[in-house]
């Protein structure tokens, strides 16, 4: 295997988030700003081996975040394959994030590196990009292969799985139905940090009641979008300038926010026997204790939204990046990488993952006892994507 630990020495750039992530070659990085055919910008950094023009290029993205200092950037450079990694168009806009138009974003890069001369372009998928990866390639076929490492199934799905279905009223935040609170003595739960154990018949109630609080969160989106279409259509009828028309118009441009509360609330964060791996009790989100990260106002997955926003990103129902259907349209050479103490994603559902994908050349992995984010196992996950890459596109 090529061997991608070396001396840490600075390269002129941080490395996001750790500074073990440099490794011991010298790199070029370039500013990259591309326009999309919409007219969207997208930013990022390109990253190559000094002097050399590589005819393999990996672009990484996230639907929201910066992957430009990822930490697979520096490293899979290292190892000889152009880098791109770039912020879509909205970058730390989670209200109105559409995947829609992320997909024309991705889209956008890989067209870029062809320009520039790369014969292969791998589209490479970490955490929430796993979702927006696996999407774009399937509906726009722009990568010869696809990479996913802690790949969400679907952002929406994974919102399906910790919203808190015990919220009785959207406009309330303390509104409960104790019958359905994760946090409720009664049902389970014990004080941080003893593990809370759930009943599996009660288990089975509170994931229907979730898909239930989605869906009805799905149908006040939806009514705000019929009422703007319906505003815009009555304003096309009126007299253009009278008060009738000023006020349908009006309507019609509003785009009203949808708050949504108590967004950390897995049972499986505080009862390590539901869908057992190697994960610590607790969450990536939580402070320590995903009770208080569940109610504290001014942190959360989804907690403001759009309408638009809401059912493109982070409905389970109605998000069209979902990988159970989006993987089996992925027919290039697919690499799975899952690390087993993620607190966000379950070892079910990578092996889900695995088996839905439309390739027939398909490789996984899991790695025993990595985080989410793959800390201390970095150049160990790096030199796998490499190796598997160099294997197919020598």
């Amino acid at each position: 295997m090529t061997d991608l630990v070396g001396t840490t020495r600075p390269l002129g750039m941080s490395f996001w988030p750790l500074p073990e992530d440099a490794p011991d070659v010298d790199l070029a990085t370039e500013a990259i700003r591309l326009l999309t055919p919409d007219g969207a910008l997208v930013r990022g950094v390109l990253w190559t081996p000094s002097g050399k023009r590589p005819k393999t290029a990996v672009i990484l993205a996230h639907p929201r975040g910066d992957f430009s200092v990822h930490y697979a950037c520096p490293l899979l450079a290292a190892a000889g394959y152009a880098v791109l990694g770039f912020s879509t168009r909205y970058l730390n806009n989670d209200a109105d994030c559409l995947h829609e138009k992320c997909v024309v974003d991705v889209e956008t890069a890989a067209r870029e590196m062809r320009r520039r001369g790369a014969e292969h372009v791998v589209l490479f998928g970490n955490s929430g990009g796993g979702s927006l990866m696996a999407l774009a390639q399937a509906e726009t076929g722009c990568g010869d292969a696809w990479i996913g490492v802690a790949a969400h199934p679907g952002e929406g799905v994974f919102m399906e799985q910790v919203i808190d279905p015990s919220v009785a009223d959207e406009s309330d935040p303390h509104s409960v139905v104790p019958q359905l609170d994760m946090y409720d003595p009664r049902n389970g739960w014990r004080p941080w940090p003893e593990p809370s154990t759930y009943d599996r018949g009660w288990l089975e109630t509170y994931r229907a009641a979730q898909r239930e609080r989605i869906g009805r969160i799905d149908a006040i989106a939806r009514r705000a979008i019929a009422d703007a279409d319906d505003a815009r259509s009555r304003a096309r009828d009126l007299e253009k300038g009278s008060d009738a028309w000023r006020e349908a118009r009006r309507r019609g441009l509003h785009t009203p926010y949808l708050t949504i509360y108590r967004t950390l609330a897995d049972p499986a964060y505080l009862d390590l026997t539901i869908d057992p791996d190697d994960r610590p009790r607790g969450s990536l989100f939580a402070f320590p204790d995903p009770f208080e990260a569940n109610y504290f106002g001014r942190f959360g997955l989804s907690r403001v939204m759009t309408p638009y926003g809401w059912l493109s990103t982070w409905s389970g129902l109605s998000s069209p990046a979902r990988l159970a259907s989006t993987m089996p349209e992925v027919k290039c050479p697919v690499l799975l990488l899952h690390p087993t103490a993620d607190t966000e994603i379950r070892l079910r559902q990578a092996r889900e993952a695995r088996d839905q994908a439309g390739s027939d050349d398909v490789t996984y992995h899991e790695l025993k006892g990595a985080p989410h984010y793959l800390e201390g196992h970095r150049p160990e996950a790096m030199t796998l994507v490499a190796d598997w890459i160099r294997e197919r596109f020598a």
